[in-house]
């Protein structure tokens, strides 16, 4: 088998403090599970940054600056930063730390759905939330579309190319994959094509094994069997599931706390770490041969950790 390499989504713009005390959310904790990961085998990180004091998303340069130089100052991880950001920011706003920071890769959502989070809302942690953006953050999703147009999907990915970066395009949809198809067809896409299946948010395609082998197969068919590169993410208790029918498939893995908080029903995630080492482990179990991060930027084609601004 090909070696894979696991992709630790560290804290993203989903879940809140209230949800889990051990999403990090200060730039020192994001950065000790950042480096944390890599120490337990993730090749690559994929970065959001949050305000140190409420916890609520952010792109503040200087929130992002330290939080990547950090990471970079103590591991060789990949470091992949989110235009994502938080929800409800606008397409400038979303994509401006990638002309700043010029990282090796930038995540670039496909396609627009409905991102709902309403249902968080209602668990039971959140009768009391620590911050008060919180419950309207969730709420407000009610009637939230993430939109990703394709006027923005140029923007993105000419503004990653600009900067070197690679775009890891997060497919939430299989109408998303046509998306892809269509650009790179146009020649707004070109060179390694690198997806990320994204599964399980409401909204977005279930989580199921029989939707990823449809996911898979549609891909193959628009992109052509060695036109691309994937990974698979699951929401929540379809994670680790999710996943390792992704890696039997022949995908990369991606885990984290962005994801699902728990390490299993009932047993909440103490850090990304302890993610990153399920996986690894029922990886190995299966015969998968894990890649350093080095190995990583190899199967990407990434420029290096020498040519990032930060």
């Amino acid at each position: 088998m090909a070696k894979i390499f696991i992709t630790a989504a560290i804290t993203g713009a989903i879940h809140t403090p209230t949800l889990s005390e051990y999403l990090p959310v200060t730039e020192q904790e994001i950065i000790d599970q950042a480096v944390g990961a890599g120490e337990a085998g993730a090749a690559v990180v994929h970065i959001h940054g949050r305000d140190p004091g409420t916890g609520q998303p952010s792109v503040d340069k200087d929130v992002i600056g330290n939080i990547l130089s950090g990471i970079k100052r103590r591991s060789n991880v990949v470091i992949c930063l989110t235009t994502g950001a938080g929800l409800g920011m606008g397409l400038e706003e979303r994509v401006s730390g990638v002309p700043r920071f010029k990282p090796e890769i930038a995540s670039c959502n496909a396609g627009s759905f409905n991102f709902y989070l309403g249902s968080l809302a209602r668990h039971k942690k959140m009768a009391n939330p620590k911050h008060a953006w919180e419950l309207p953050y969730l709420e407000n999703t009610e009637d939230f579309v993430f939109s990703n147009t394709f006027r923005g999907l140029r923007y993105y990915v000419k503004t990653m190319y600009e900067n070197g970066a690679l775009p890891e395009f997060e497919v939430y949809e299989v109408g998303m994959i046509n998306n892809l198809a269509y650009l790179r067809e146009e020649g707004t896409i070109r060179g390694t094509i690198y997806i990320q299946f994204v599964m399980g948010i409401m909204g977005g395609i279930p989580a199921t094994v029989d939707n990823l082998v449809y996911m898979r197969r549609t891909a193959d068919e628009l992109l052509g069997r060695d036109g691309y590169i994937w990974s698979c993410a699951g929401a929540g208790r379809a994670q680790l599931p999710l996943v390792s029918a992704g890696m039997a498939m022949g995908g990369n893995a991606r885990v984290g706390l962005e994801d699902n908080l728990y390490l299993k029903p009932g047993v909440p995630a103490k850090s990304n770490a302890e993610q990153v080492t399920a996986i690894r482990t029922i990886a190995e179990n299966m015969g998968h041969e894990i890649a350093g991060s080095d190995e990583a930027r190899k199967i990407l084609g990434l420029k290096g950790i020498d040519k990032v601004a930060f």
